[in-house]
């Protein structure tokens, strides 16, 4: 299930992550939603949802991390 906006992302995103990191999320999630719709492609059991949301935290963590106030910032 692709995302259309960040409206409609998951709570565990949207109360942890600025507004560009959530975009990001998005973007890989609906990446991934496609590349990976045949279960071959996918590593082990995960479901196509569970690989499209490790793809896009993955993605998240490329330019953001979490500091020591358990805020996401974007990387120096």
């Amino acid at each position: 299930m692709p995302y259309d906006s960040r409206s409609d992302l998951p709570d565990n995103v949207t109360n942890v992550l600025p507004a560009h990191a959530q975009d990001i999320y998005k973007e890989a999630f609906n990446s991934a939603w496609d590349q990976y719709k045949d279960k071959e492609d996918r590593r082990g059991d995960d479901s196509r949802e569970e690989t499209a949301h490790k793809v896009a935290w993955a993605a998240v963590k490329k330019e953001y991390e979490k500091g020591d106030d358990d805020k996401w910032h974007k990387k120096k």
